[in-house]
């Protein structure tokens, strides 16, 4: 039998033995230290997880400001429109159906101009094309009598329903305006579906038409005046940014396999740059859904109304290509198979100049894509480059008799030369399978920096980009009106007259 017994504030237990004395039980404190090393470890582990969770979303707000700036828009907009349901007289003027106004903007606003505009108008639009609709098959069928009513009310739902989901196959269509296809049936569904127990039913689709329209329209002039977010503008960086990283990647991937590993500081930063290229394969979808956006926008800072938008998808399309051939020139150049040190060394000097024309003509159009101007050395560094596309064709011609050559001039027993000039010949040829690919695959790089330069020269002459400073006529300077054959001759008398 046991008791208890308070000792000092706290409890004792004390077993009774058979002889009438009592002796104290100590508590088992291994336990009580287990307990305590869960709840402390359980109580780091939350801690931990608050932590990162913080740092997380740090980040994520850090890495892009707008988007807290659009948690705040969207905070906005719903106060405002809450206010229809708040103030009496505003209430009493739409009715219960305010509700609609702040589902509206729920699932309207977007993060950027374009999105919210695409949806607002698609939602608009087939709102009011679906309610019309709806209201014109309830007056028709309304002719056949109380009971062919439903019978007609459910063919027509049948019918609207299935051709507009099969025209949601189509391409542009589903592009464009599948968000509206998608309010269209379901607003005809409800209307017509609902109005057959509705007396009031024009009052009922008005008031509805009236709150998302109060809705859209709160959502799109918050989204267009406070802090914007253009698609238009992010399409524009994302296709400025990604031929900065086509050159980047181009370059260090050259660099790197000619300088030998002599540079190798452990740094991460050149690795990225020259993984950069993964970005440009992968931005296919993000390109056309700006697109698709921008399409919707007002003019806006550099981009007026019917701006080339298609053009910068040719010039992504573009892009990839050379981004593929970049990806290929990577695997050759961590292919197992090592060229010789002196076929490397041979075709080193011209490959890293080929390379690092491309790279800089990628560069050039980056900053004429960026600034929106046309640049007045790009036609001199395309010329460079096809230049030493021919130099390096040459020198891919001749590397068979340098190979033949280095062969020749290595010591080999003059009883086994003869028996083993076919082996001698035949084993650095497969060896420098790789570079010869690396070369071939330059030469096809090359080929795309032309297509890339040809998009955005497509582009500058549709978007009618600005002339360089250099290339605007200066102040003071007058401006020739002699034809160009006339005007060439007379700069040259008034070169050599100055000679």
């Amino acid at each position: 039998m046991s008791t208890q017994k308070e000792n000092c504030g706290g409890l004792e237990w004390r077993l009774t033995v058979s002889d009438g004395s009592s002796e104290a039980l100590a508590p088992d404190r291994s336990k009580i230290y287990r307990v305590w090393l869960w709840v402390h470890g359980l109580a780091i582990t939350l801690k931990l997880m608050i932590w990162n969770s913080i740092e997380k979303i740090w980040k994520l707000g850090a890495d892009d400001p707008r988007r807290a700036v659009h948690g705040l828009k969207v905070g906005i907009a719903l106060s405002v429109v809450s206010l229809f349901y708040y103030v009496r007289p505003l209430y009493n003027g739409i009715g219960g159906t305010a509700m609609w106004a702040v589902m509206t903007v729920v699932v309207v606003f977007e993060f950027s101009v374009g999105a919210t505009l695409s949806k607002g108008l698609n939602r608009g639009m087939a709102t009011l094309l679906a309610g019309s609709l709806a209201l014109g098959v309830h007056s028709v069928a309304s002719q056949f009598g109380e009971k062919t009513e439903p019978v007609v009310l459910v063919i027509a739902v049948f019918l609207t329903a299935s051709s507009a989901t099969f025209s949601r196959f189509i391409p542009t269509i589903k592009r464009r305006f599948d968000y509206g296809i998608t309010i269209f049936i379901l607003t005809f569904s409800l209307v017509t579906v609902s109005g057959f127990r509705v007396e009031k039913l024009v009052e009922m689709a008005h008031q509805r038409l009236s709150t998302i329209a109060i809705g859209g329209s709160m959502c799109m002039i918050v989204s267009m005046l406070v802090f914007p977010v253009w698609a238009g503008e992010d399409l524009h960086l994302l296709i400025t940014r990604n031929i900065e990283k086509l050159g980047d990647s181009l370059h260090g991937s050259m660099v790197e396999y000619f300088s030998e590993g002599e540079d190798d500081t452990g740094d991460d930063e050149p690795c990225k740059k020259l993984q950069a290229y993964k970005c440009v394969l992968n931005s296919k979808a993000t390109e056309e859904s700006l697109a698709n956006f921008a399409r919707w926008e007002p003019a806006h800072g550099q981009f007026g109304f019917w701006h080339p938008w298609k053009q910068y998808l040719k010039i992504g399309t573009t892009l990839r290509y050379c981004a593929c051939c970049i990806e290929a020139l990577n695997a050759s150049i961590n292919s197992e198979i090592k060229a010789p040190e002196s076929a490397k060394k041979y075709l080193s000097v011209t490959c890293s100049k080929l390379s690092s024309q491309c790279s800089s003509v990628l560069k050039e159009l980056a900053r004429t894509t960026k600034t929106m101007t046309k640049s007045s050395s790009i036609d001199f560094s395309v010329e460079e480059m096809k230049s030493t596309v021919e130099d390096l064709r040459n020198t891919l011609k001749s590397l068979p008799d340098h190979l033949t050559h280095q062969q020749e001039q290595t010591p080999q027993l003059e009883a086994k030369e003869e028996a083993m000039q076919p082996l001698s010949t035949t084993v650095p040829l497969f060896e420098v399978l790789p570079l010869v690919t690396i070369s071939s695959l330059l030469l096809e790089i090359a080929a795309r920096v032309e297509a890339v330069v040809s998009a955005i020269e497509e582009l500058a002459d549709l978007a009618s980009f600005n002339l360089a400073n250099d290339e605007k006529p200066k102040k003071n300077q007058p401006v020739s009106n002699l034809p160009p054959k006339q005007q060439e001759q007379d700069d040259a008398v008034r070169a050599i007259q100055l000679v």
